[in-house]
């Protein structure tokens, strides 16, 4: 057999398997469409999103992926193909930190998939008002970076937002250098975010040492004016180099290779367990010699783990604080109940903001 007999053997063969995807993907697609109806029967406000269920469908799609496509790349996949089904239940207005372009909206594209009609906001405030007045039903927002820490905030929105945190997003952050120019030689100024021309420093200071660098309130924002301005140049992500039509002039310029920024998922529903799940909440104590000892003891007696602990300004008193804690569970598994239960009763506040499944990728 010839080259192209092959070639062409192995191509119908390619088109036999599609044609069965799309039958499949469309056969789910309409259970997708059964369930709507069936909940709507029960309850007109039925909510169709289930975070929980996506995140258990996405771990099972990882454990029995057999390869040669990464457990990561089925994942995304199978992401897509469940925005999709979702979209004729019911389609999703999610709200982020924008404008077009940020990492936010990137984040927002990697939880939910790209059926959804995501929403730009101008400030994080505005990003929870829309959530609150439900005008979108749910909103993503940056809470913490690896290496510039906490986004303070985000954590202050929630001292007063009735908001609860239904999931979270860990994305990987490359940077690059964005120009309508062709070389380094021809850039004048250097347009960024605070934290991501902190994060590319070094590479800065290597490679254009005498170049202006321009604070601005968004990558998104910087990739607009680099677009605008001749001799300019953005630090932004790649779905700014695409929506803005800019040159990458270099690519993955960050300090940290493995600078990650992790989201908040924000909504008004509360999450059922996935079986590997967090609960973050809020809680404050007296300021007094073995308070925070006392407070988070129940954690410990309970043999449950605590990943992250944040101090705020209680915005009441001066020199009191709130502590944001992020804990491994379910606040509604027996251990992770107890601890929580114990604790509440050291606390001055205790204030649940959500548990919600581990991020899957």
């Amino acid at each position: 057999m010839s080259e192209q007999e092959q070639l062409q053997t192995i191509r119908n063969s390619i088109d036999a398997l599609d044609s069965e995807l799309m039958r499949l993907i469309n056969e789910r697609a309409q259970c997708a469409q059964e369930v709507a109806r069936i909940k709507r029967e029960h309850d007109p406000e039925a909510k169709f999103y289930r975070p929980e269920r996506e995140a258990q469908v996405l771990r099972h799609v990882m454990d029995v992926n057999t390869g040669p496509i990464s457990d990561e790349e089925m994942a995304r996949l199978f992401r897509e193909i469940m925005s999709a089904c979702l979209a004729l239940e019911q389609p999703l207005t999610v709200a982020y930190l924008g404008p077009a372009g940020t990492f936010t909206q990137s984040a927002a594209l990697k939880h939910f998939g790209h059926s959804i009609h995501s929403e730009a906001m101008n400030t994080i405030d505005e990003v929870f008002r829309e959530v609150e007045a439900g005008s979108s039903q749910y909103g993503v927002v940056p809470i913490e970076n690896s290496t510039e820490g906490v986004v303070s905030h985000t954590l202050d929105m929630f001292l007063q937002s009735p908001l609860k945190v239904c999931g979270e997003v860990e994305l990987r952050i490359h940077h690059h250098l964005l120009s309508q120019s062709h070389s380094l030689d021809q850039l004048k100024r250097v347009y960024s975010h605070q934290q991501s021309l902190a994060q590319c420093r070094e590479w800065l200071d290597a490679h254009l040492p005498g170049v202006e660098r321009v604070p601005v309130s968004s990558n998104a924002e910087a990739a607009q004016i680099a677009k605008e301005e001749g001799g300019a140049a953005a630090i932004a992500g790649q779905t700014a180099a695409e929506l803005y039509q800019l040159n990458i002039l270099s690519a993955n310029i960050e300090d940290q290779p493995d600078n990650t920024t992790r989201f908040l998922v924000i909504g008004s529903q509360d999450v059922p367990p996935s079986g590997e799940d967090k609960t973050s909440l809020l809680v404050s104590t007296k300021n007094q010699a073995g308070s925070l000892y006392r407070l988070l003891k129940p954690l410990s007696d309970n043999g449950v783990s605590m990943t992250r602990i944040e101090s705020r300004p209680s915005h009441c008193t001066n020199w009191e604080y709130v502590f944001f804690l992020d804990i491994k569970g379910h606040k509604d598994v027996p251990q992770v109940h107890d601890a929580l239960q114990a604790l509440k009763q050291e606390a001055d506040l205790f204030k649940i903001l959500g548990s919600y499944p581990r991020a899957v990728l």
